[in-house]
């Protein structure tokens, strides 16, 4: 099973930051996918960065870097995990809203299952937090048209690493507690759902 990590944002797009201009979303998700990478392989899984450049790589060309791994292997033995933290202003003002979510595309797919797991293992490693759920389809995760998994073939999916303008959640994020709260999320989602399902 090939397992693609993707850092969202190049280091250079406008925005994605902290309302104090401390915290830079993509510098942050560059050090949580390289650990999440490093944390699979050294478990022996195959895993590797989906955008090792500092650029912002485009959605289109990452979905066809996704989409040539699944030609080659098979979509069924690749899976895509992007990943973000949230926002919910316009990065001018801090915000109140708080917590962790995982997003899949519309419908019942095999992106559901690997969204429970990720569920299960950030309910248990961030305890105390906030883990937003959407159950209106009987499923935990959110589903959204993001282009990244409406149009890449395999599993995949997108998590939201609690608020960047959210004052408690930037301290959190920040923290050495945090970051490997976030590491052992993804890294125990994904090992459990190949564990179980392959």
């Amino acid at each position: 099973m090939k397992i693609l990590i993707d850092n969202g944002h190049g280091l250079m797009t406008a925005g994605k930051r902290s309302p104090d201009g401390q915290f830079r979303e993509p510098y942050y998700n560059r050090e949580i996918a390289k650990r999440v990478v490093a944390d699979l392989v050294d478990r022996g899984y195959d895993a590797e960065l989906l955008v090792p450049e500092d650029d912002d790589i485009a959605l289109a060309e990452r979905v066809r870097r996704v989409n040539s791994v699944c030609f080659l292997l098979g979509k069924s033995n690749v899976i895509l995990v992007s990943i973000h933290v949230n926002a919910a202003g316009d990065g001018t003002k801090w915000m109140n809203a708080t917590g962790w979510s995982c997003y899949t595309c519309k419908g019942q797919t095999e992106s559901d299952k690997l969204a429970d797991y990720l569920y299960q293992a950030a309910i248990k490693n961030f305890p105390g937090k906030c883990i937003r759920t959407d159950y209106s389809d009987n499923e935990p995760d959110w589903e959204e048209n993001f282009y990244i998994l409406r149009k890449t073939l395999c599993p995949a999916v997108l998590t939201e690493n609690f608020f960047m303008d959210n004052h408690s959640d930037l301290e959190y994020l920040q923290s050495r507690v945090g970051k490997q709260a976030v590491v052992d999320t993804h890294v125990e989602g994904i090992v459990e759902c190949l564990e179980i399902n392959t």
